[in-house]
């Protein structure tokens, strides 16, 4: 979960390169949950919240071969602030 940080001129682009990169993401083995939002456009800041199975499959999602393209254009031009993090103790929001 985290951020990326853009250009604001690169945010339409940027929105819509990604959402290839979504669609087929959401239908990856071990793909929980997985999406980009934008959360403010004056300043080119994207949230992004991907939920995986295990360290395995998100390290095959990250060397997949489909995602050099979208990574090769925005690499340079865009700053990646994403952490992750370990659940424990995980339960319905209204527990």
């Amino acid at each position: 979960m985290g951020y990326v940080h853009l250009d604001p001129s690169d945010v339409n682009e940027f929105t819509s390169d990604v959402q290839a990169v979504v669609s087929s993401t959401r239908v990856e083995k071990g793909c929980l949950f997985y999406a980009f939002t934008l959360e403010d456009a004056r300043s080119g800041r994207m949230l992004t919240v991907q939920r995986w199975q295990d360290q395995e499959l998100l390290t095959a999602h990250v060397e997949r071969h489909e995602s050099t393209p979208f990574l090769k254009n925005w690499g340079n031009r865009m700053r990646m602030d994403i952490l992750k993090y370990d659940i424990s103790n995980e339960r319905s929001f209204m527990d």
